[in-house]
């Protein structure tokens, strides 16, 4: 049983002592010392550097960077800041310097849990709801039970609370840190406490959805670190995701089984296969859409994209819906309008217009005057030698007059007729420094206008 005396010792073992929450108030540099501090175990490093020596806040800089997989330089770049100031899990990134007699997994499969209080954001029974699903998430892979007691303290005691609430780790108001939640232990392990400054959802897209931060912060409470993984729940950043569709990632169901084991109950109907997070390093990966925003090159498959940048040497990797939460996954098409700084998104009959990392209009596939018999598009790009829009379907494709809103006559022309050289069916397309890219599967074919150049692959853009 929990006693305050082990809360009071686990807190000090588990983590460290904030004696300051973050805050976006302060001044980047405070701001980031302080992410630091908290989430990757910084120093208080007052004295001076001389000669070589690295500061340890370009060592931690470079390890955090390393961690989310963005260009590693050491210093506080708009990117890092920008990685920052999301909203996440305040649970630390790296656990190296955890006490070496903090327990990584339960030793019983039968937990019991407790909700102390509700968060006024949503009704009881949608609160309740959310946590018995979100703990039926790591239930339904492994041979762990979850009781509810009403009384009394269970393995994992559930709370909502603000600021400095007792535990050495306050929270910092809206955004920020949204929960944290200790590892298996006696005392305050398991314990999850969520930040009621936040605005809770149940099913919502819209503030942040109670199920997907639960069902993070219990793998912490079961045992689980961060995952460097984009794709997995325990990802430190917080994203948006189909709550009703919710199938628990591959790299999150491998870690839980190795403390815990499968489950050993055959369900009535078999599970979803869990969703791996897509390799660019993959020689057989084809991509569902290629396109260029403000400079930049995205390329999807999936739930995921990858975001290249002409100056930056490493592509980072995102779930589309940490961008655009709007969006769907999977895909057909996509291209950039720079004329009107637009980005078209295309899924079926569906167009979602972006500017930059908003969705401004949304449109029909028929909006683009294609034939009624299209009923989705396998890959489009902006032709800007012409200011034509092309969509591809099949071997075929079509152009869109973009200052007549309307089909050019004569279409849908063989793809080949332009492109001579061009073969199989184009699945992704785009345009970058007058070259025209357009993706079969997995290999790509650059024209020079309507001459072929050469045959690539996916790796000389995704750069593995």
């Amino acid at each position: 049983m929990k006693t305050y005396y082990q809360l009071c010792i686990l807190v000090a073992l588990v983590f460290r002592v904030r004696s300051v929450p973050l805050s976006t108030d302060m001044s980047d540099e405070e701001f980031a010392k302080n992410y630091l501090k908290e989430l990757y175990d910084m120093q208080e490093d007052n004295t001076p550097s001389f000669g070589r020596k690295v500061s340890e806040m370009s060592l931690k800089l470079s390890e955090m960077q390393e961690f989310f997989g963005l260009k590693v330089t050491g210093t506080l770049d708009a990117e890092t800041l920008e990685m920052m100031k999301q909203p996440r899990c305040g649970v630390p990134d790296v656990a190296a310097y955890r006490a070496e007699s903090f327990s990584n997994k339960w030793p019983t499969n039968k937990l019991t849990y407790r909700i102390e209080n509700y968060t006024p954001d949503m009704s009881v029974a949608e609160v309740d709801d959310s946590i018995k699903r979100a703990l039926q998430v790591w239930a339904r892979v492994t041979p762990l039970k979850f009781k509810r007691i009403y009384s009394g303290v269970a393995d994992i005691m559930i709370s909502f609370v603000v600021g400095d609430h007792g535990d050495g780790s306050p929270f910092d108001g809206p955004d920020g840190f949204l929960a944290h939640a200790f590892g298996p232990a006696d005392g305050i392990g398991g314990d999850t406490h969520f930040d009621d400054a936040e605005t809770f959802t149940f099913k919502s897209s819209n503030g942040y959805n109670l199920f997907l931060v639960a069902a993070h912060e219990f793998g912490h409470a079961l045992g689980l670190d961060h995952s460097t993984d984009p794709g997995a729940l325990m990802y430190a950043r917080y994203t948006y995701r189909d709550v009703d569709s919710f199938v628990l990632p591959r790299d999150d169901v491998r870690k839980i089984q190795a403390l815990y084991g499968s489950n050993p109950d055959i369900p009535d109907k078999p599970e979803p296969t869990p969703p791996s997070t897509p390799n660019a390093c993959d020689p057989s990966l084809v991509l569902d859409a290629v396109t260029t925003l403000r400079g930049e090159t995205y390329f999807f498959k999936n739930k995921f994209f990858w975001r290249h940048h002409p100056q930056i040497p490493q592509n980072e990797q995102f779930l589309i819906k940490s961008f655009w939460p709007e969006l769907p996954d999977d895909i057909d098409a996509a291209f950039e309008d720079p004329s009107a700084d637009l980005v078209y998104i295309f899924k079926g009959q569906k167009v979602w217009a972006l500017s930059g990392y908003d969705v401004v209009n949304r449109k029909s596939l028929g909006s683009f005057r294609l034939p009624a018999k299209v009923k989705n598009i396998d890959a489009a790009v902006y032709d800007e030698s012409t200011g034509k829009m092309l969509f591809f379907v099949g071997k075929s494709y079509y152009s869109y007059d973009t200052n007549n809103k309307k089909m050019d006559k004569g279409y849908p022309k063989q793809v080949e007729e332009r492109f001579p050289g061009m073969t199989g069916k184009v699945t992704a397309a785009f345009q970058n420094n007058g070259f025209t890219y357009l993706f079969s599967g997995p290999r790509v074919f650059e024209f020079n206008e309507s001459t072929l150049r050469r045959v690539l692959g996916n790796k000389h853009f995704l750069q593995c």
